[in-house]
């Protein structure tokens, strides 16, 4: 299924269903004619989200099913995405399959390094070009400054210690970092492992402190799009797309 199309069932699910009933048992019942019991076993992996160990953690998102073909981002995301890439390196923090990394790859042409990095890089796939690395966005195994352009979609909602992670993205970039996560409201059942939720950009940017100047942050069908700019050499055009 495409984001595209998850992001429409969103819009019932989060923004027309009462909440009253998306919390009750009998959303709970729906709900688990089709995904079974992972439906229950997600709500309690979300309460017990601050007691979780590493290994917990690990086995859910192994065992999640793949909602989305090869990318959890929209053909609109990926355009912007592609379109505010600066720089010879980049870096996808969250990479999955590799899938956004190799878009940029055919989009822009002449990038001198491409890195992807998820906790497990089981199912990246070889593709010309693309290193991966396995860590955990809460420490990265990079230099200050690595790379010109850092990405990160769909992983902050993810991240129990979300600050710490965005620190570490802007740690890593040494111009530009583009930030996806979805626009949601928490519920106790949904079909996602998610511990932060963003209902307007505006709660974004609260966890996006501080805010430089130089930044762009959007709905996109659904999706908040989050791009800054770190290198003063790049704030006037950055301004200017706004």
């Amino acid at each position: 299924m495409k984001r595209e199309h998850t992001n429409r069932i969103r819009f019932v699910l989060e923004d027309v269903l009462p909440a009253f009933l998306h919390d009750s048992p009998l959303f709970r019942h729906a709900a688990s004619l089709v995904w079974g019991k992972h439906i229950s076993e997600l709500a309690t992996f979300r309460e017990r989200a601050p007691f979780l160990s590493d290994a917990e953690y690990e086995d859910l998102y192994r065992n999640h099913p793949r909602v989305h073909e090869g990318t959890d981002n929209s053909e609109a995301c990926i355009a912007a995405i592609c379109a505010d890439v600066i720089g010879n390196s980049v870096c996808d923090i969250g990479c999955g399959t590799g899938y956004l990394l190799s878009r940029i790859r055919d989009a822009r042409h002449g990038l001198a390094r491409l890195t992807g990095v998820d906790f497990a890089i089981d199912d990246a796939a070889a593709l010309q070009g693309i290193e991966y690395v396995a860590a955990r966005i809460e420490d990265l195994p990079f230099a200050d400054g690595e790379f010109d352009t850092v990405v990160c979609t769909h992983v902050i909602e993810h991240v129990l210690d979300y600050r710490k992670a965005i620190s570490e993205l802007r740690r890593i970039a040494r111009r530009r970092v583009i930030i996806v996560v979805p626009r949601e409201r928490e519920y106790r059942y949904t079909f996602n492992p998610h511990f932060n939720f963003f209902p307007y950009t505006h709660s974004f940017l609260r966890a996006m402190q501080p805010v430089p100047q130089a930044h762009v942050c959007r709905d996109i069908q659904r999706d908040i799009y989050y791009c800054e700019t770190l290198d003063a050499a790049d704030a006037p055009r950055m301004v200017a797309a706004e």
